[in-house]
């Protein structure tokens, strides 16, 4: 009977302590993953201000989902009580860990002007913008691509030498390492000579604060950085049973996975698609994969994929090849890391769009097939319109 007994206690402690692993794990994730602001603010911290206040502040602006999650990691780091009075500027989408680091880092203190250059996967922008006093947010106030021909704008030549601007530079997800460089090379508030294109799929996409004059080789730097910290994180974190040897291969499935869905909500089931295929020995057969090997990440193919470059055989052709292709696509962002790494649990090996911007999954071929014809339906009803 003790040994019953003790054999249940032992289950339940067992499986507490896996619960409260799951816990941890998810509060570490939340403090780290990108938060929910859609628009940069301007928090303000009164002399003498708590944490507890200025989370409450973050709260009521959007900023943070929970207060209690930002001060438990604010202790757990140790520096609850660095909290430094200023005006900070947030970006959007900082995560807690980010803010933290904002409001305890302490120098410069405005939310004046910020200029933010946006790397996108077709174009590059530069937006200056103002903060608004009444709003507390900022509105834009000029927008342009720095690598048109043509002189700035007025408004941009005139904050651009001024001590209180902000700068940052943001890279959207699924962006190649050559547009990178490239996009860095037409911004002038930065120096530094790039000598060779880094490794596809090391930079994070993310924003990142830089001051004039810094060297596109340290932005670089950064951003491998963090890259690197985020895999590392998300592969200790792994789910068990997963078709990859290495982290490496997590990151080229990770970048297949961010090129195939544009829908947040949907990686987690895009990802369990080439999973569920790599197990079962099947190809991954995925047009992102082949499309970088006609253009090997340098501009935007423009046009629908030729049959014969289907049927090339090329190290990146997934309709050829077996298993992964030999380097990511792109470099992906957070949620598509841990999405390959935790992916979704289903049986789905096919998806094609819906016509939504989102996708059909299927768990046989007939299904896949009759997804397929509905596509083709709605193509044909937009040509005609």
């Amino acid at each position: 009977m003790w040994k019953h007994v003790a054999a249940n206690g032992m289950t339940l402690l067992i499986v507490a302590l896996v619960a409260l692993a799951g816990l941890i794990g998810w509060g570490v994730n939340e403090y780290n993953q990108p938060g929910p602001l859609a628009q940069a603010i301007c928090l303000r911290v009164e002399p003498g201000s708590s944490f507890n206040r200025v989370t409450q502040d973050l709260e009521k602006q959007g900023a943070v989902t929970s207060p209690q999650l930002m001060r438990i990691g604010a202790d757990y780091t140790e520096r609850s009580d660095q909290l430094k009075a200023g005006s900070f500027l947030v970006p959007e989408e900082s995560s807690m860990e980010d803010i933290v680091g904002i409001v305890t880092r302490g120098g410069q203190s405005t939310c004046g002007t910020e200029v933010v250059y946006r790397i996108g996967v077709n174009a590059q922008q530069i937006e200056v913008r103002e903060l608004d006093p009444a709003t507390n947010r900022f509105e834009d106030k000029a927008e342009f691509d720095p690598a048109a021909e043509g002189e700035a704008p007025e408004i941009y030549t005139g904050v651009r030498d001024e001590a209180d601007t902000r700068y940052r530079v943001a890279v959207a997800e699924g962006v190649t390492s050559w547009r990178i460089v490239e996009a860095l090379k037409a911004v002038d508030f930065l120096d530094g000579t790039v000598s060779d294109v880094p490794d596809e799929g090391i930079l994070a996409p993310d924003s990142y604060e830089v001051s004039p004059g810094d060297s596109r080789p340290n932005l670089l730097a950064r951003m491998e950085a963090r890259q690197e910290e985020r895999l590392a994180a998300a592969w200790e974190n792994r789910a068990s049973d997963l078709p990859y040897d290495t982290a490496e291969e997590a990151l080229i499935m990770a970048s297949i996975v961010e090129k195939e869905t544009g829908v947040a909500a949907e990686r987690g089931q895009v990802a369990s698609v080439f999973v569920n295929r790599l197990k079962q020995g099947m190809r991954l057969q995925t047009d992102p994969t082949v499309i970088y090997g006609v253009t090997n990440g340098q501009g935007v193919l423009g046009r629908g994929l030729r049959q014969s470059e289907l049927d090339a055989e090329t190290p990146y052709n997934t309709y050829r090849i077996d298993g992964l292709p030999p380097t990511p696509i792109a470099n992906p962002g957070l949620e598509a890391i841990e999405a390959a790494l935790n992916p979704d649990s289903t049986e789905y090996l096919y998806f094609v769009a819906d016509g939504t911007g989102g996708h059909a999954f299927a768990t046989s071929l007939d299904e896949h097939n009759r997804n397929v014809a509905r596509w083709r339906e709605i193509e044909a009803e937009r040509a005609a319109n």
